[in-house]
């Protein structure tokens, strides 16, 4: 399948090069291109695409509002799509509010070429944490600027004891390989557990579960 990507930064030498880059991947086109935050919203709902690049500080509307908008329950699209964003700096206090938006992950701006074509390859498939250098401080951080929630621990409920297992395991950063290895079954069937905690607590993918295993206090930073 081929993943459709949406690219949204006020650099034009930006957008070329990232376009240029990705489409001379396999298995990838670029759909589209913004200059800004509004133009990113208006051609998110055009061109539905399955992955939107969205640089955090654009004029008009920022990145962050647009990601709340493109997520939001009201946006006229066929289905959702993964928000990758981009930003300058190792830590960015504008991450944070990209994670409440619902932006599935975010990448430096200065990452290498193969870097960015295996990132939208993984925000396409809701599969891993990006960036690995920066993802799990970030998060770490974030989590612990927020207050546990009875809400996120309730919400667990529902998970069977090996789900809460793997979703703990997501938490601290595991891949679907290592979560397998650590619970000695298949790594398929981590998938499938995977697969199930994320629809039974609605989640959008894995970033997302990781959050709420923060918030739920099943995984404290640096643990």
């Amino acid at each position: 399948m081929t993943i459709s990507v949406l690219i949204a930064d006020d650099q034009a030498m930006v957008r070329a090069g990232f376009a240029a880059l990705l489409d001379a991947h396999d298995g990838i086109r670029v759909a589209g291109q913004a200059a800004h935050g509004a133009e990113a919203v208006t051609l998110a709902a055009r061109l539905d695409p399955d992955v939107i690049l969205m640089d955090v500080r654009m004029p008009e509307i920022d990145g962050i509002e647009a990601t709340r908008r493109i997520l939001g329950p009201a946006y006229p699209a066929a289905h959702v799509p993964r928000v990758l964003m981009l930003t300058t700096f190792d830590i960015d206090d504008y991450v944070y509010d990209a994670l409440e938006a619902g932006a599935s992950g975010f990448l430096l701006k200065d990452a290498l070429p193969e870097e960015l074509v295996q990132a939208v390859r993984v925000v396409a498939g809701g599969d891993a944490l990006l960036a690995p250098s920066v993802t799990r401080r970030m998060i770490e951080q974030f989590a612990g600027r927020r207050p546990r929630t009875p809400r996120a621990a309730a919400a667990l409920a529902g998970l069977t004891d090996r789900e809460r297992e793997v979703l703990v395991l997501i938490g601290r950063g595991r891949s679907n390989s290592e979560i397998a290895s650590d619970l000695f079954i298949a790594e398929q069937t981590v998938k499938t557990h995977v697969g199930k905690v994320l629809a039974k607590l609605s989640l959008r993918d894995r970033v997302h579960a990781v959050i709420l295993a923060y918030d739920a206090g099943l995984v404290e930073p640096a643990s």
